[in-house]
């Protein structure tokens, strides 16, 4: 029993901190340069969407004013089975490059994108959503790596704009460290999901995405990895979005993406095989371990207790695996305490909710892994999907 808390704690401690500082050292010593230069190839720009009328318009406006030629790009939308103006707002654009593609009945992204890819003339395909803002050079940037020709994906950086709610908060902090770790495996060889947002492939090497795959964002990727091209990160091609300041929201897009790394190990097995996979090490300790976490952190639980209560009176129990259960206690409080007082602007329950926002959104993501591993093996999850919604305060 002692050695299984042990076990499980420092699993914890090297998925959280261990993995970042040997990730950071490595990348440091293996780090392989992207041979980059100025590329402007022709590009497809894809975009799938369902009800995004109060988005459309200035996606595409913004898409429309980039920094890139002109005739170098074309903008494929796929609305699947839009019943608001989503489509009547995209058929007033006049503009030669942008082509709206309607399917009559919700169908999937995964099927829309299929789609979009396969109706795309050029060569190089950029992928987004549609409620995020580019920056103007952000096209420029992508394709500069692409004059690597080991290259075969790049993604840019989603910057989330700063909100004062904790949920917000939250994300904005847990996105900093995921961006932190992705340059480090980057820079070793390959990210190991792309922003959906914002990234780039060279269409030749794209691979029709199973309609039932929820993350196209990691399939794609992986695929061109297992060709043999890196998949790399590229912190200069900007896009902009708000981070949801609702629980309910998040927990929501959280556990759908967990579900989706749950897929994409049974379908990517043999990369976790060092001896056949470049990215092995990172998957394992970056995305598997991680979606043991809230397995291991409820087994600690009992297992501290179980430890205490074996050990008879309270009193006589060693010093420190009483202190590991009262850590542990005042931890989820805290986390109970920044769920409660989470929207609080003022007095002394803004303090509680800056001070207890890190325990409660770790807490958050934690429960979400967990519906999503639910949800996987009872393979309740819909291939359609919602919109993201940024709850206004």
């Amino acid at each position: 029993m002692i050695f299984l808390f042990w076990f499980l704690l420092l699993s914890i401690l090297y998925c959280y901190f261990g993995y970042p500082l040997l990730l950071y050292s490595t990348s440091r010593i293996l780090h392989q340069h992207i041979r980059k230069s100025s590329f402007e190839p022709t590009v497809s720009i894809v975009l799938s969407a369902w009800n995004e009328e109060d988005v459309i318009q200035k996606k595409i406006e913004n898409l429309l004013s980039l920094d890139y030629p002109r005739e170098k790009i074309e903008i494929l939308i796929g609305s699947d089975g839009s019943t608001d103006q989503t489509n009547a707002l995209v058929k007033q654009f006049t503009d030669s490059r942008v082509h709206l593609i309607e399917n009559t009945h919700r169908r999937g992204k995964m099927v829309t994108i299929n789609s979009l890819v396969e109706k795309a003339k050029n060569n190089f395909v950029l992928f987004t959503d549609a409620r995020q803002k580019f920056e103007p050079n952000a096209i420029k940037v992508l394709m500069s790596n692409f004059a690597d020709s080991n290259i075969g994906c790049v993604s840019g950086e989603l910057i989330f704009s700063k909100k004062g709610g904790a949920t917000a908060q939250g994300i904005n902090l847990y996105w900093n460290y995921e961006k932190f770790i992705r340059r480090g495996e980057s820079a070793i060889h390959s990210m190991l999901g792309a922003t959906g947002a914002i990234y780039a492939i060279r269409k030749e090497l794209f691979t029709k995405i199973p309609e039932t795959v929820v993350l196209d964002d990691m399939f794609v990727p992986f695929k061109i990895i297992q060709k043999g091209y890196r998949a790399v990160f590229d912190s200069d091609a900007k896009a902009y979005d708000e981070a949801a300041d609702s629980p309910r929201e998040e927990y929501r897009r959280k556990a759908r993406t967990l579900f989706g790394n749950y897929q994409i190990f049974w379908a990517f097995r043999d990369m976790f095989n060092p001896f056949k996979s470049p990215i092995a090490v990172q998957l394992f300790s970056h995305k598997f371990l991680r979606v043991l976490i809230p397995f291991f952190m409820i087994a600690i639980f009992f297992i501290n207790g179980a430890i205490l209560l074996n050990r008879g009176v309270l009193q006589y129990a060693p010093a420190f695996y009483v202190g590991t259960f009262v850590i542990q206690i005042i931890f989820y409080g805290m986390a109970i305490i920044g769920c409660l007082a989470r929207h609080q602007k003022y007095g002394i329950l803004k303090l509680v909710s800056k001070i207890c926002y890190i325990p409660y959104v770790f807490c958050l993501l934690n429960f979400s892994a967990l519906i999503g591993f639910f949800r996987f093996a009872g393979t309740n999850q819909d291939i359609t999907w919602e919109k993201a919604r940024v709850v206004k305060r």
